[in-house]
């Protein structure tokens, strides 16, 4: 994976002409979210499926298939 630096310039080149600090933040923690998300999977930390049913029970999800 490429240093942050790195990261951050590909972040910058991929945003709209017209994008906003919002933008970048937005985009800065969606792709931080991600990645904790993927070292979590690697370690094996996986949500129950009966948990994440109840949490969309919660949400108002239709979670019968």
């Amino acid at each position: 994976m490429s240093n942050l630096s790195q990261q951050v310039h590909q972040l910058a080149d991929q945003l709209p002409p017209e994008a906003t600090w919002d933008d970048v933040i937005e985009q800065a923690r969606f792709r931080k979210a991600v990645q904790e998300g993927i070292a979590a999977a690697d370690r094996g930390e996986f949500a129950r499926e009966e948990d994440v049913r109840r949490a969309f029970r919660k949400w108002g999800v239709d979670v019968e298939a």
